[in-house]
């Protein structure tokens, strides 16, 4: 990481520090399919990523590609309509500048969701994961490189990336929301192919539960500067090899779509209890 990034996250901090005003505490990523969220939200004010100097485009269908402040349950919050990925050919500083430009604005609170491949043969498609670990495997970590001492810590601790706290409010959320949740290992890897049925056993053996291609460098980099991290994964297929079925992206997108209200109600009774 060179030392300039430090001012480029800080230029589109600034611009946004301007354009928003009061900044919520609160953030929400949404994955593919799962971004018509922002439009629920109250008193919207909306920042298209391409107003916001060095953020990277959001190039990926279902991802939108624009900021939104408003307020959710009673709940100031920023959300993010669309991410970067590693597979499109960004280094993972780019990837998670987003992240950065967060926690420089003074977000406390990550809230981050996307679209898996479920490799528990118990999840169907639909089913929402709340993400209890991950195990990382797009083959490098965002740290790489020099450290800036005023992003965080050298060596910073990985052994609760998922908060414990926030895990506790998604089970509430979901009870008295009637949203039936599971808790499990997300395991990201690089894409953009999808992975091959003897990969997803693979998977199995190691622990993990699904499986996608985001996510994962944005928690180290929430973790790395002290913003606590909470993970919903959207399980919208079965991963390679549980079925005989071939993946498309396409069926990714009709799933996310379907289970959007199920995703809602559980992201709203969490906002609400922040």
């Amino acid at each position: 990481m060179s030392f300039d990034y430090f001012d480029r996250v800080e230029t589109a901090a600034g611009l946004l520090r301007r354009r928003l005003g009061e900044v919520p505490a609160v953030a929400v990523v949404l994955g593919s399919g799962l971004g018509a969220f922002a439009d629920r939200l109250a008193d919207p004010l909306r920042v298209p990523y391409a107003d916001i100097p060095h953020w990277p485009a959001a190039t990926v269908i279902g991802h939108a590609g624009v900021l939104v402040r408003g307020t959710s349950g009673g709940t100031p919050v920023l959300t993010l309509a669309g991410r970067a990925h590693f597979y499109e050919g960004h280094d993972l500083a780019t990837v998670t500048f987003a992240t950065r430009v967060l926690g420089r604005l003074g977000v406390k609170t990550l809230v981050l969701t996307n679209a898996a491949g479920g490799i528990n043969t118990s999840f169907s498609p639909g089913t929402l994961m709340v993400m209890d670990d991950h195990i990382n495997l797009m083959g490098s970590n965002p740290l790489v490189g020099p450290n800036d001492d005023r992003f965080g810590v050298r060596f910073p601790d990985m052994t609760a990336v998922y908060s414990p706290r926030l895990r506790a409010i998604a089970r509430d959320a979901a009870t008295a929301a009637s949203v039936g949740i599971e808790h499990g290992v997300y395991a990201g890897l690089h894409g953009p192919s999808y992975e091959t049925p003897a990969e997803i056993r693979y998977l199995r053996t190691i622990g993990a539960d699904a499986v996608g291609m985001s996510t994962v460098p944005e928690a180290i980099v929430a973790r790395h500067m002290g913003i606590e991290v909470l993970g919903i994964s959207c399980i919208t297929n079965p991963a390679a090899g549980v079925l005989p079925e071939p993946l498309n992206h396409d069926e990714v997108m009709d799933v996310a779509r379907r289970v959007s209200g199920q995703f809602m109600a559980l992201l709203e009774g969490i906002l609400g209890r922040l």
